[in-house]
């Protein structure tokens, strides 16, 4: 018989600041693994507080609420007898750190710092916390008195070491840590370490769950051993979604996973393993020179052993069964953009306590992707309701207006939807048939509560007010009016769209003989987001925005992935449309579109903010790769004229960046200003000297474009250059 260690890890759905509930939460999830036989628990980062405090970890009051926690799960009967890796900010010598308490028995073992900080993309945690810089090293820490109170301790390890237990040794590797070149597990590995827990507050992003999956296989490949990977899940309060799929890997292979995608705010993995599976991966001459050698960590000794059978001959050894390797389970991005929009869509209804969503629905694939989303949420609600989830039900019967002592189950997404989902198309004179039906029509699929109505005798009014002021009646182009004039009368219809929302959204629940308001949804791309194609304080202006980090090109592919999957064979119609926003006449020889007006296609715009972002490209540096992309069907002065193009419109629009609504973070090119995409909002916008350079480099370089002209794509033809 080997020795087995039966251990869990953890997705919670923690809330910045929520002490309470982040409580109770963290009981219920020591409760549950003790139930399960664990003898080792790990936590999200920052558990007790929320990951999400931001600035909130400068004051005082959050690291003493902290305290104030810690001290409640010590005395707790479900903290007694279980190791537990517990996360929560703490001020050592007036510094701040990010830290893991490891706590058993009523005693604190060790404070153990974080020492590599996520700092760039969502990330800003040198704001607010300090790296600890002295390796493999500890210091004295001296515990507040409300700690000392229940644990009769006066102070405790603080820093970098590890805690060995009778039979094996545990050692802390915290989120960013993993993703480093010189991850801290390969030296504790080396040095004997055998458990290694990571505690992370790692968001979702479209496609970003195989790297982090491959890393944590990668850390115990080599140097071997267990590896507890356990995360955030939901919204923490802000625009990131935390996508849980808590791990458990041995010797570079998952035995367990989490759910990616979960309404439940308390989701345990657990897993029993031998011990000397470790022990034997790990026996080869390589490994074991370079382990003669490696330097040496401080070890915290605890008189407890996470094994049973051999150390403990009361436990039921013959019940256990060692994990077997597990296919780990990635969702397509159209699966991730159901899933992962939904959940925070939940989070954020059922925390601000309102009544539903509302969604100004164009008949436009945009806002149908919103749409939908709303739908997939409510599918989720009705399968875990299904499934029994109590805490769901309880949500669900509040937002839908029920009392306390309801019997009402949320079984039916679509009757669920009719109750908290709200649509509105806005027609005007220059909407056609076609949208209005495509509207229609998806709202009576869905289940939604939808209204239709023009809005013609508003845009007059605004129209007629100006002509009453100034004695000047604007046309649209169409019309014989000037770019001006027909800029101005589309942009009245935009903000009007935007007004009739909020007043719509804030009032039909009165209608409908209930209280409260709903949330208003936007429903730009990200694309659109970064060219500025919208309207500053449009219908794109609203109080959350689920697509707002989302391509136009996934956005496609996940309506035509719902069609299938969702049974709504009404989308085939916005896939098919022509993208429009239909704010100018259309007439015998014009029909306003999208890509027309932008100049550049959704699938350009895609590379570009690649390019532009993650590839980190100037102007000069994006024309020269695309030479080598583009350069088999488009001439060098062709593709300059294309970066120019963009650039200009991206400098001259991003001011717009400065009112985006909040958005769900899904895509590495988001140009959100609030602290993803930090960059100046007011531009020198033809960038003279770049653009200079790039016309100077295109001239001197031969044309390799081997596409006839007419087999030209229709987005390298168009040479609008100014929209």
């Amino acid at each position: 018989m080997g020795h087995l260690i039966t251990v869990a890890t953890y997705s919670l759905n923690q809330w910045a600041l929520d002490f309470d509930g982040n409580l109770q939460r963290i009981l219920e999830s020591i409760r549950i693994a003790k139930e399960r036989g664990a003898t080792l628990r790990v936590g999200p980062e920052l558990e007790v507080t929320g990951y999400g405090c931001m600035d909130h970890f400068l004051e005082g009051d959050t690291a003493l609420h902290s305290w104030e926690v810690l001290a409640k799960i010590l005395e707790s009967e479900e903290a007694k007898g279980i190791v537990c890796d517990i996360g929560m900010p703490i001020m050592h010598k007036n510094v701040i750190y990010n830290c893991r308490v490891i706590i058993y028995g009523k005693q604190i073992l060790l404070i153990r710092p974080k020492m590599w900080m996520a700092n760039d993309g969502n990330y800003r945690e040198l704001r607010w916390f300090t790296p600890w810089q002295k390796h493999r090293r500890t210091e004295d820490h001296f515990l507040p008195r409300i700690i000392r109170v229940v644990t009769g301790q006066t102070k405790v390890p603080f820093g970098d070491a590890v805690v060995s237990t009778v039979d094996t040794c545990i050692g802390v590797e915290l989120c960013e840590e993993l993703f480093t070149p010189a991850s801290p597990h390969i030296l504790m590995g080396l040095d004997g370490v055998e458990i290694f827990t990571n505690s992370s507050g790692s968001h979702h992003e479209l496609r970003k769950l195989y790297r982090r999956v491959e890393l944590i296989k990668e850390a115990t490949s080599k140097v071997g051993g267990i590896y507890l990977y356990a995360n955030q899940q939901g919204c923490d309060g802000d625009r990131l979604y935390y996508d849980g799929c808590a791990l458990i890997a041995v010797n570079g292979r998952v035995v367990a996973q989490g759910s990616q995608f979960s309404l439940q705010d308390v989701e345990v993995v657990s897993a029993t393993i031998d011990i000397e599976d470790v022990r034997s991966h790990r026996a080869t001459s390589s490994r074991s020179m370079q382990a003669a050698s490696a330097e040496r960590y401080e070890r915290v000794e605890v008189d407890f052993a996470l094994s049973a059978g051999k150390f403990d001959s009361t436990v039921g050894v013959e019940e256990l069964v060692v994990e077997k390797p597990y296919e780990v389970r990635y969702h397509r991005p159209e699966e991730e953009i159901a899933l992962g929009p939904a959940c925070w869509l939940w989070d954020y209804l059922r925390r601000s306590r309102t009544q539903g969503y509302f969604v100004p629905l164009s008949g436009g694939i945009d806002s149908c992707a919103t749409s939908v989303i709303v739908y997939s949420m409510c599918r989720l609600v009705a399968e875990a309701a299904n499934q029994g989830d109590q805490q769901v039900i309880v949500d669900a019967r509040r937002i839908a207006g029920e009392p306390e002592d309801s019997s009402y189950v949320p079984t039916d997404a679509r009757e669920f939807c009719n109750r908290i989902f709200h649509t509105c198309y806005m027609g005007t004179e220059n909407s056609s048939i076609a949208t209005r039906t495509r509207a229609k029509d998806l709202a009576a699929a869905i289940g939604s509560h939808h209204v239709d109505l023009n809005m013609d005798t508003l845009v007059t009014a605004i129209r007629n007010l100006f002509s009453f002021v100034t004695g000047f009646k604007p046309q649209y182009r169409a019309h014989g009016g000037s770019n001006a004039e027909n800029l101005a009368l589309q942009n009245i219809q935009a903000r009007l769209r935007m007004v009739l929302a909020y007043l719509f959204a804030q009032l039909l629940p009165w209608v409908r003989g209930r209280s409260g308001g709903l949330l208003v949804l936007g429903s730009a791309n990200v694309d659109e987001s970064l060219r500025g194609y919208f309207t500053k304080y449009d219908c794109s202006s609203a109080d959350v925005n689920p697509i707002g980090a989302i391509s136009k090109t996934d956005l496609k592919k996940f309506i035509a992935w719902a069609r299938d999957a969702f049974e709504l064979p009404v989308l085939t119609e916005f896939l098919e449309a022509v993208p429009t926003a239909e704010l100018e006449p259309i007439t015998e020889t014009y029909v306003q579109a999208d890509e027309a007006d932008m100049g550049m296609t959704y699938d350009e715009l895609s590379v570009f903010g690649r390019l532009r972002k993650v590839e980190k490209c100037g102007p000069y540096s994006m024309f020269t790769k695309l030479l080598h992309e583009w350069g088999s069907f488009l001439s060098p002065t062709q593709v300059a004229e294309k970066v120019k193009h963009f650039f200009f419109e991206y400098a001259r629009n991003r001011h717009k960046m400065t009112t985006l609504t909040p958005s769900y973070h899904a895509e590495q090119y988001s140009p959100d200003d609030n602290r993803f995409d930090l960059r100046p909002f007011l531009y020198p916008s033809r960038f003279a000297w770049q653009f200079r350079k790039i016309d100077e480099v295109a001239a001197t370089l031969p044309d390799r474009s081997t596409v006839h002209p007419s087999e030209i794509p229709r987005e390298a033809k168009e040479r609008r250059k100014d929209a």
